[in-house]
């Protein structure tokens, strides 16, 4: 891994861990410590830290820990003169992304509780899906342990336009593949292209619109956590499997 790389994933995790602290910080001021979070109708609590960390974030009061740990994994940033290998500080930095925004995600479902829709399909007026949950967990996942479905791919940010975006979703889909996209770029969202070029999104087509930020990506790999823990009877906290389940799950 290049040092511009590792260096762009540190500075990034910092920007999105400051952005989680400040949320948190607004929901504790509003609703306090008590309050539940979660994603809806799901088993598993923000499925990302309990998979790997082990633990159960139920209430606002829980996230502080979370982001403790956050603040203490955050490798230092990249230096002129580094005597360390890249690649292992910017996974670090990778994974307590993945925190932050689990929680960033959670805050919205309690600040927004309509901002994702509920079910496996979009409607005229909202095309945000959001955290699965669980029946569709089984519903789905079920699809990537018999091989009917190989893997996923996670499309973040828009093609060029319109057009190229649905032949992209087409070539996957032909794949068996499933489609999971969430952010922007330059204003423009893929699962939106994809609804401009007439294609059909939503969970029954295996195009996914998870969400319109980059933090909805969490809800890939959350689902993608979720299923290591429900179909490969891993335990919550038990990281290394968790990961080794997820490479050949997710058809690395």
């Amino acid at each position: 891994m290049s040092k511009i790389i590792a260096s762009a994933a540190i500075r990034g995790a910092y920007k999105i861990v400051d952005r989680a602290e400040k949320k948190w910080q607004q929901a504790m001021d509003k609703w306090g410590a008590n309050e539940p979070v979660g994603f809806p109708n799901t088993a598993y609590y923000l499925p990302i830290i309990y998979g790997i960390l082990g633990e159960k974030v139920e209430k606002l009061g829980d996230m502080e820990s979370i982001l403790k740990r956050c603040k203490n994994l955050l490798p230092p940033p990249v230096r002129e003169e580094h005597p360390l290998p890249y690649l292992a500080p910017a996974l670090d930095a990778g994974m307590v992304t993945f925190f932050a925004e689990e929680i960033i995600e959670a805050i919205r479902y309690l600040e927004q509780p309509e901002f994702y829709l509920r079910g496996e399909d979009v409607s005229d007026g909202n095309i945000w899906l959001g955290a699965a949950d669980d029946v569709i967990l089984r519903k789905r996942g079920v699809e990537f342990v018999d091989g009917t479905a190989p893997g996923f791919a996670a499309v973040l940010g828009a093609a060029p336009n319109p057009e190229i975006a649905k032949q992209i979703a087409e070539e996957l889909q032909q794949k068996n593949l499933y489609v999971f996209m969430a952010s922007e770029y330059d204003g423009k969202k893929f699962s939106e292209q994809l609804v401009e070029a007439g294609v059909q999104i939503g969970w029954p087509t295996r195009l996914v619109s998870f969400g319109p930020e980059t933090s909805a990506a969490v809800f890939a790999m959350g689902f993608a956590t979720r299923a290591a823990m429900s179909f490969g009877g891993i335990e919550p906290g038990e990281y290394r499997k968790i990961l080794i389940y997820l490479r050949i799950w997710c058809g690395a």
